[in-house]
């Protein structure tokens, strides 16, 4: 079974036994419309990379964290769609939680989700009491403030911003927490696995930028243009389309050489690579590229 499919089936588990406890009936709804369909599920997919290629002697406890991590990401999502944020009609080509739901909902799912996390992460640990505490360290880090997903989305509410800053903590953040709390599940050394965590998280923001510029609402699932609309920051607003894609390969070069030799190098090796491709294809960057030329030749006529 594939470790997506292993993924999937752990968080039906999580949802099925959150709905077997009763409870309102449309959060319960609101809840799972947030995680399911899911995305690609790279993050808990990159804690179970790391996991194994330190071992993975607990594998109850590696897929607890993966499961925790992608309950916080959904949970994000949910907050980040709000009309306060980015008041996104769209998430995943489905009707976002919000426009589902409504606005008092989706706070409370988001909330929810949350808590969720941390839930099926204490309940994974009783075989290694011993590494619950510091696998919830790292993914609560990875969540709150100074420097987790939390502290990211509040950055756009401030006047000045630096942008890797930014990045780092809206988006990085629980990318080097599935890194770090992978290892640490499996009793290995997290810090080993941080420059790949920060490096893969950071590239995933840029390709967000990237394909805001470039990308359709089709093929995204959510709407496109909102770094503009909204006037946040990003790469391609500062470093212009083609450097945001030469800093997006130069991130996706580091990550990969970040890692460790471990029995499930290649693996990881296999894993980014294949992830840089879906994020920003080149046949997409192609096509932006003479999209542009010719809105450039038709300016220039005029």
């Amino acid at each position: 079974m594939s470790p997506k499919l292993r993924i999937e089936q752990a968080l039906e588990e999580v949802l099925k036994t959150q709905e077997s406890q009763g409870g309102p009936d449309s959060l319960n709804q609101a809840i799972r419309h947030a995680v399911i369909p899911g995305g690609a599920r790279i993050r808990p997919q990159l804690c179970l990379a790391v996991a194994i290629a330190c071992g993975n002697d607990d594998p109850k406890l590696a897929m607890g964290a993966a499961v925790a991590l992608e309950l916080l990401h959904c949970g994000s999502l949910v907050h980040d769609d709000l009309p306060c944020f980015d008041n996104a009609e769209l998430r995943r080509g489905i009707p976002s939680v919000h426009a589902a739901y409504g606005q008092r909902l989706a706070v409370l799912a988001g909330d929810a989700l949350i808590v969720m996390a941390f839930e099926a992460l204490l309940h994974s640990a009783e075989d290694s009491l011993n590494r619950l505490a510091p696998v919830m360290k790292i993914v609560a880090q990875g969540v709150g403030v100074p420097n987790g997903i939390i502290a990211g989305q509040a950055w756009e509410c401030e006047s000045k911003v630096n942008l890797r800053t930014y990045q780092k903590a809206k988006t990085g953040a629980l990318f080097a927490a599935a890194t770090s709390a992978g290892a640490s599940s499996a009793g290995s050394d997290p810090k080993i696995w941080t420059t790949l965590g920060d490096s893969l998280g950071e590239a995933y923001q840029v390709a967000d930028d990237i394909r805001d510029v470039i990308g359709d609402i089709q093929s995204l699932g959510k709407p496109v243009g909102k770094d503009l609309e909204l006037d946040r920051p990003s790469a391609t607003r500062q470093l212009g389309l083609d450097g945001a894609v030469e800093y997006f390969d130069e991130l996706v070069t580091r990550a990969i050489r970040s890692i460790p030799e471990c029995p499930g190098q290649d693996m990881l090796k296999k894993l980014v690579l294949s992830e840089s491709e879906r994020l920003v294809p080149n046949a997409l960057y192609d096509r932006a590229l003479k999209e542009l030329v010719i809105k450039s030749n038709k300016t220039s006529t005029v």
